[in-house]
């Protein structure tokens, strides 16, 4: 995983810049071939005219202006040069080189199609878990195990680069997850006083002698002890 930063936030230094950081920098001269800003270190950064948008920029003037605040990502920097790459692209969270066959990860589903379902994994784009791979059984359509909005953990098979394409599975991967309602069921953790309230509680009496009214005072009288060294201790 790479390192990010709080936008407004920037660095001291050159080499305090990692690959993802999201910084806030402003706009201190355009060219032909893209920004350059500043980011608050020693060096100013530059967003390639490629890096200004995700779709294709004629003109570095139709994105941005002299003077104009704006939100970018490290690419690489170069403390030994003293040279920072930056975009104006949101990476992805997880980028081709960061993928790997047999990998599982979670993923929420996005579309489903005849032949199987796509799933977002954080990448650069979906990937697709065909019918095939969702069931050990026969599955007609991806609508009868998944629906689109919902969580999954997927195995990576293969990825191509190139292709741009991500094949998974859902075969022997289970996604955990707490169930909210047992979250919220969930107990606090007692104390050591808390607990022996309890056993004091919930335990049996022994058995009782002769005098019975006798023992019901006794046993009262150990629980209103108890009490009171609960109270005690909270106080303290």
């Amino acid at each position: 995983m790479t390192e990010e930063a709080s936008p407004g936030t920037p660095p001291l230094t050159i080499a305090d810049l990692r690959p993802k950081m999201c910084l806030e920098g402003t706009v201190v001269e355009i060219g032909l071939h893209g920004a350059i800003v500043d980011i608050g270190v020693e060096r100013h950064g530059l967003v390639h005219i490629s890096q200004l948008a995700a779709t294709r920029v004629n003109r570095v003037s139709d994105v941005v202006s002299l003077g104009d605040s704006v939100t970018v990502w490290v690419t690489s920097a170069r403390p030994d040069t003293g040279r920072i790459a930056l975009t104006m692209v949101e990476p992805p969270a997880v980028e081709w080189t960061e993928l790997g066959e047999g990998q599982v990860r979670n993923g929420v589903i996005t579309r489903l199609e005849s032949y199987g379902a796509f799933v977002d994994i954080g990448a650069e784009r979906p990937g697709l878990v065909h019918v095939r791979e969702m069931s050990s059984g026969y599955v007609r359509h991806p609508s009868e195990v998944v629906g689109i909005g919902d969580e999954v953990a997927v195995r990576i098979i293969k990825y191509d680069r190139k292709r741009r394409r991500i094949d998974l599975s859902m075969l022997g991967v289970e996604f955990v997850e707490l169930d909210e309602d047992e979250l919220d069921e969930e107990e606090p953790q007692m104390t050591a006083m808390e607990l022996a309230m309890q056993r004091a509680r919930t335990s049996e009496p022994p058995p009782r002698p002769r005098d019975s009214r006798r023992q019901t005072a006794d046993w009262s009288e150990r629980e209103e002890i108890l009490e009171q060294t609960l109270r005690r201790h909270t106080r303290d």
